[in-house]
């Protein structure tokens, strides 16, 4: 079935913080207007996310059939592979001025330019693997500025779990979390390989201990988009 097409601008901003310009990747729904407010989505690995997860038809799709509060889906791409390690790896050199850009530059801009909801409940985060870990990370640190959260595999390390042992206001944030089944020896950035399956399972265990307002899955697949992008339907679905 053929549903109206959204739109999608490619804009570029200055950020002070990362001391670069950034692109920017922008759905907007069809039916737009500055008169409706709208919920805004910030997806870290932002041009993945539209060429390789389809985020943008599947939000049409939803649009169309009501399924969704109304949205704007920004999409934040990384430059190369060392680039995406600095700004999402909890260690990477880069990493706080990259949430600090999305808090305190990319929030202010969108609340500036469009109609959206200002507010933490008004604006989600969205990430795969390191995408998703660096979206936790901003979330914990800006809980009334980013109040929902999509995790797809994200990676967890011991400063990814104190972070979150360290949480002490669990009922402003909205998580959705899935991971595979398959996930147990990943081919990470720097060659190794790693278990995604059992941290992610003992983060599950902290986030239900924490009693967040939860949704957790573990779908029958691996560390790719194979399986991550038909899990947007669901992932925007209960998020929105």
């Amino acid at each position: 079935m053929d549903y109206p097409r959204g739109s999608i601008q490619d804009i570029a901003i200055q950020s002070k913080e990362l001391g670069e310009e950034v692109e920017l990747l922008i759905y907007l729904p069809p039916s737009f207007s500055p008169l409706y407010k709208y919920t805004v989505v910030i997806a870290q690995d932002g041009k993945d996310y539209f060429q390789l997860g389809r985020v943008g038809r599947i939000a049409d799709e939803l649009l169309s059939e009501k399924e969704i509060e109304n949205i704007i889906i920004v999409g934040v791409p990384y430059k190369n592979v060392k680039d995406r390690w600095k700004k999402y790896h909890p260690d990477g050199e880069q990493h706080n001025a990259y949430i600090r850009f999305l808090a305190h530059e990319l929030v202010p801009y969108f609340d500036r330019e469009y109609p959206t909801y200002q507010m933490g409940m008004g604006r989600a985060l969205m990430g795969d693997s390191l995408a998703a870990t660096v979206s936790l990370m901003a979330a914990l640190q800006y809980p009334n500025t980013f109040g929902r959260l999509i995790l797809q595999s994200p990676y967890v390390d011991n400063s990814v779990t104190e972070a979150v042992q360290e949480f002490n206001q669990s009922h402003l944030l909205n998580i959705y979390h899935v991971i595979g089944k398959g996930e147990t020896a990943v081919k990470t950035t720097g060659g190794s390989e790693k278990d995604f399956l059992t941290p992610n399972r003992e983060l599950s265990n902290l986030f239900k201990q924490k009693q967040f307002p939860y949704f957790y899955d573990e779908f029958d697949g691996d560390h790719t988009w194979t399986y991550w992008q038909p899990d947007l339907k669901r992932a925007l679905k209960s998020m929105f």
